[in-house]
């Protein structure tokens, strides 16, 4: 369920909020999932698209959009783990496909890890393709169609 003083925001990369929300990838991907540092930055934050979720004036969880000619492709999913389990990502993902659909791309693609599915099948999205590591963490690429 969505806290009602959930704000969702689109944020420029490396500002005040975004850096936040970097700060939350790292702690999230880096020190929870642990994924190497070096794999969690890439080319894309420079020109991707970043969303933050505030609550309460804190950065409780972001994802970022990369607009590629085929499809936007959403990333970076990352919900604090004290907030987790209240409909966060979710709220965070609806924005980020509103947000890409009024700029002109209605076809989404994701790379999930295996214990997230379930959140993207309800958002519409299908599995496709072989299981994979992604800094050994078990994913499938999904899409909608």
């Amino acid at each position: 369920m969505r806290p009602d003083s959930l704000a969702i925001l689109e944020v420029p990369a490396f500002s005040t909020l975004c850096n936040a929300a970097f700060a939350l990838r790292r702690e999230v991907f880096v020190l929870e999932q642990h994924v190497p540092p070096e794999e969690e930055h890439d080319a894309y934050d420079l020109t991707a698209t970043h969303l933050v979720a505030v609550l309460e004036g804190e950065v409780v969880g972001t994802l970022r959009i990369v607009f590629l000619p085929e499809h936007a492709k959403i990333g970076r999913v990352a919900v604090h783990r004290l907030h987790r389990g209240r409909g966060i990502a979710r709220t965070l993902m609806g924005a980020a496909m509103e947000l890409s659909r009024a700029r002109g791309q209605e076809r989404f693609y994701l790379t999930a890890q295996i214990a997230a599915l379930g959140l993207y099948e309800k958002l519409g999205f299908v599995a496709f393709g072989e299981e994979f590591l992604d800094a050994g963490i078990p994913h499938l690429e999904m899409k909608t169609y």
